[in-house]
């Protein structure tokens, strides 16, 4: 249990350092200061649900190789949630990339929804929480 937990642990701070690399490197150590004072909130709900997602997927696996326990099915599945979250929190980040691309009239669009963004990303992380804490109770079920 405390390896699943440190896990989460150094996944949330991970994905904080990613979030201030990539936004640092694109458009400046500055800009990226400004926008996480802008959204703080939902940058570290974010790096909080993704560390929560690591941990129990940490612990799940843990639980299956010490008992045995084959369900990779499970795991997959798990994975996949979390990328998604993953995915859809970071998106609206493709907006300081895109006019590298020459895709000017899609930044205004992107950036016109970039909380919508971020709500999107806090539903996928929900989402993918309920779903492993589901998976670690009937993981409980049967060991």
């Amino acid at each position: 249990m405390a390896s699943a937990i440190q896990k989460g642990l150094i996944a949330a701070v991970f994905l904080l350092v990613i979030y201030f690399t990539v936004i640092s490197l694109v458009s400046g150590w500055n800009f990226a200061q400004d926008q996480f004072q802008r959204f703080w909130y939902f940058v570290i709900t974010l790096a909080i649900g993704f560390g929560i997602q690591v941990g129990l997927y940490s612990y799940i696996k843990g639980a299956m190789q010490n008992k045995n326990v084959v369900q990779g099915k499970v795991l997959a599945l798990s994975g996949t949630a979390s990328t998604a979250a993953m995915i859809s929190c970071c998106a609206h980040y493709i907006v300081t990339m895109l006019p590298i691309l020459g895709a000017v009239g899609i930044i205004t669009v992107i950036s016109q929804y970039q909380i919508q963004f971020f709500w999107v990303g806090l539903a996928f992380s929900g989402a993918g929480i309920i779903y492993m804490i589901n998976r670690v109770m009937a993981l409980k079920k049967h060991l």
